[in-house]
């Protein structure tokens, strides 16, 4: 291959490179994608060996107090951008709600073909935010955790196993998904830390052993 047609097809590469990531960008997050990765193990670790240790403090806690759903691009909300951005092969009306695709659930391993089969799971629960500090925030404060897609908070998830959840932290509640139990306290660490949030003395001690396992 000659130096001027090696030149003309990485140019060509370049530009395609550059029209994929365009597509990208307009189009919000693309299907199969994921959780942002949480930190790693060991930085989860002395994440938590810095956070303050305090009982949990629920007076006052109402759930309107965490404005959800905000428009995070276009006609789409927070909900319906985690849809997409954790489903596969999801298609939306100009509305941007979901009208077909899959969603698999890391949490129990269920995968579901109607959205309306999938909650938005906010990995630490608000109850728990307030719980841990945030009843001392500005009401735009929680709102931008409830509506955060940067950090691993929010993940589409079965709606009975979210429900189930509840407002529990990791020393009553995990995955039942086992291999999924590391990424899960990983993300509530760097989540906590992050928002400078509190954990209670029975919360510490489940991460601690959780994450000396990961």
């Amino acid at each position: 291959m000659s130096k001027f047609y090696a030149r003309r097809r990485l140019s060509i590469l370049a530009a395609l490179t550059g029209m994929v990531a365009s597509v990208g960008l307009f189009n919000g997050p693309t299907a199969s994608a994921a959780l942002p990765t949480p930190v790693s193990a060991a930085t989860a670790r002395t994440y938590l060996a810095s956070l303050t240790v305090a009982a949990e403090n629920r007076t006052g806690y109402n759930r309107d107090l965490f404005p959800t759903w905000d428009t995070i691009s276009g006609t789409c909300n927070t909900r319906e951008w985690i849809l997409k951005r954790d489903g596969t092969n999801v298609v939306t009306n100009s509305a941007c709600t979901a009208t077909s695709g899959s969603w698999y659930s890391p949490y129990d391993g269920a995968t579901w073909t109607a959205a309306s089969d999938v909650d938005i799971d906010h990995l630490v629960p608000l109850a728990e935010a307030w719980d841990s500090g945030a009843g001392k925030w500005t009401t735009a404060q929680r709102e931008a955790l409830a509506n955060d897609v940067t950090r691993p908070q929010l993940l589409a998830v079965t709606d009975n196993v979210n429900q189930s959840k509840g407002d529990q932290d990791p020393s009553t509640w995990v995955p039942s998904r086992s291999a999924y139990v590391c990424t899960y306290v990983r993300a509530w660490v760097q989540v906590k830390y992050y928002y400078k949030l509190s954990v209670d003395s029975a919360e510490k001690t489940a991460l601690t052993n959780y994450l000396s396992s990961c």
